[in-house]
């Protein structure tokens, strides 16, 4: 446990970081120069010091004030070396909330492509963690694959000593995890594939974070002008998203190697912390924009290389930085005008301007793919998340603008909004808060459409997809998928001989909803001819092209809008 005194520092410390007048900068100056000073005797108090320091270093008060945290963060590796030798638990720097601390272990079941990523870019630092892995009998369906005749041993044998094998064919000098990641690599074998192989094997990770700038601590990017806070920080009450909408957003694309150097760095940032996004861990370094928005902070948006597109909708994702340090990624998947909308910001800098930080990313994001209807998931809301309820988030995007797509639940908030307003000690209790979570909340920045997307859920298109293979083609993946390309090459005007390569891949996937629309033959000669371009541009260099194509086809729109809705009548 802290000491009184140095619990009561930090807790001066952790006020003083909000304030921002003259004696305020001063005071966390010397209170940074105090705490400094000490030794900490347990892990929950130098994690609260780190947090300050990340917290001032993003929004510092002055350069005098930035200089010391930075040159405290500095030292995190020898006090985080000093209380492990001490002897004290050191488990709470395995906690989501603080791992990634210079100096700490992150052991972690991460994806093929992640885990690719770390046995490259940080060889000697991640390895698998032997002793923890308990599902050694699913060594027996991979390894063999890479192995020679190491199926001997598996068919037949018990008790098969699979690092005996891996060993005498890796040799010396090469990590575990390099190898094995490496020869799935070289199978012939789709992106899917070599990730759902790597991915069954469930290999726990060690990476060894040492010093390097991977970790929490260190990993800022250099900037040319930092903005010092002198003034309270921007308030939810004070900013206007659709304001914020229509202001401009200047994004300026990157360099390739700027643009691998920004990914590397989002990846560092989420890794550490235990997360993984499906557009970060794909992301396509050639499509990386930056987009300057003032107050210290930089907006980073890319989106998918064709390969790694999802089906129907255009994907992006992002991450944003403050004076150079990371405090949040984004997500941002587009059908139409419609986005649905992630946006985590992490846990050390939730006491910062995050409401004017989102409405400035929703501004970014529709200027990359045209949204002008944004959707927030249950979860992010509420729905079987914990953390969401705890920190109120309905209640955040409600004062944003948004609204619950249910009309039962609207109603249920309009209640709610009328006890916060008559009594100011009132709260909302936790489980109004999951009700009020059940269902996804929208913001329409063209009132003449609001509700057009009310029912609509993507699953749905799927659902109704399962339905038509089960009724019409009895069960049967591949006729299904013949004879919606068929059908809908058809009603297009497309010759068989017409589309291939990347596009072919697009209108495989596409064909399968739009075999949905009962009436595709009887569109006109230009909505066919609008659909054959947007079909094109899926597998495009830049998806941002497809999102924007889609908008302008109102046909397609309503058509899928009807198709997509809900209830959707259930078998069981």
């Amino acid at each position: 446990m802290a000491s009184a005194s140095l619990d009561r520092l930090l807790s001066e410390l952790e006020e003083s970081k909000r304030r921002f007048g003259k004696s305020d900068r001063e005071r966390t100056s010397e209170l940074l120069d105090r705490i400094g000073r000490r030794r900490f005797a347990d892990a929950e108090s130098l994690i609260r010091f780190h947090e300050s320091l990340l917290f001032v270093r993003a929004h510092s008060q002055s350069a005098k004030v930035l200089r010391r945290a930075e040159r405290l963060l500095d030292t995190f590796a020898a006090r985080v070396s000093r209380l492990r030798a001490s002897g004290v638990d050191m488990t709470p720097f395995d906690y989501i909330e603080s791992s990634g601390i210079v100096g700490t272990v992150i052991t972690g079941t991460f994806s093929f492509r992640i885990a690719h990523w770390l046995a490259t870019r940080y060889a000697s630092r991640a390895d698998i963690d032997w002793d923890r892995y308990e599902k050694k009998e699913r060594l027996a369906n991979t390894l063999p694959r890479i192995i020679p005749l190491l199926y001997e041993d598996t068919l037949v044998e018990a008790n098969i000593p699979y690092l005996e094998w891996l060993h005498a064919a890796r040799g010396r000098g090469r990590r575990d995890l390099k190898w094995i990641v490496e020869g799935i690599d070289r199978l012939s074998l789709s992106e899917r594939e070599k990730a759902e192989l790597y991915d069954s094997l469930e290999l726990p990770v060690r990476w060894d974070l040492g010093e390097t700038s991977a970790s929490r601590t260190l990993n800022a990017r250099k900037v040319k002008k930092v903005f010092y806070h002198r003034a309270p920080f921007i308030r939810r009450s004070e900013v206007s998203l659709a304001d914020e909408l229509r202001s401009p957003v200047d994004l300026k694309p990157l360099t390739l190697s700027k643009g691998k150097a920004v990914l590397d760095m989002v990846r560092e940032a989420t890794t550490v912390r235990y997360r993984e996004l499906y557009g970060i861990t794909n992301g396509d370094p050639e499509s990386v924009v930056r987009a300057d928005v003032g107050r210290g902070v930089e907006i980073f948006l890319w989106g998918l290389p064709a390969e790694r597109r999802l089906p129907l909708r255009a994907y992006h994702a992002g991450f944003t930085l403050k004076n150079g340090v990371p405090i949040n990624y984004i997500e941002g998947i587009t059908l139409f005008e419609r986005m649905e909308v992630g946006f985590n910001t992490f846990y050390t800098f939730r006491e910062g301007e995050s409401a004017w930080v989102y409405a400035k990313v929703l501004a970014a994001l529709n200027r990359v793919a045209g949204a002008t209807c944004f959707s927030v998931d249950p979860y992010q809301l509420g729905f079987n998340n914990y953390e969401a309820i705890e920190s109120g988030a309905f209640w955040f995007y409600r004062k944003m603008g948004f609204r619950p797509t249910d009309p039962e639940l609207l109603e249920l908030t309009e209640r709610e909004e009328k006890k916060l307003a008559a009594d100011s000690s009132y709260r909302t209790s936790a489980r109004t808060l999951r009700r009020l979570s059940e269902k996804s909340a929208i913001y329409e920045m063209d009132e003449s459409r609001r509700g057009d997307w009310d029912r609509f859920h993507v699953r749905n298109l799927g659902l109704a997809v399962q339905r038509r293979l089960r009724e019409r083609f009895g069960g049967d993946a591949g006729r299904i998928q013949k004879a919606a390309m068929r059908a809908v090459g058809r009603a297009l005007g497309f010759r068989a001989d017409e589309i291939k390569g990347p596009e072919l891949c697009a209108f495989s996937k596409l064909a399968l909803v739009l075999a949905l629309i009962p009436d595709l033959n009887r569109w006109t000669d230009k909505e066919k001819k609008d659909l054959r371009r947007i079909i094109r541009a899926k597998m495009g260099r830049d998806e941002s092209v497809y999102a924007r194509l889609l908008i302008k086809h109102s046909k397609l729109r309503d058509s899928i809008i009807n198709s997509g809705r809900w209830p959707v009548v259930s078998d069981q």
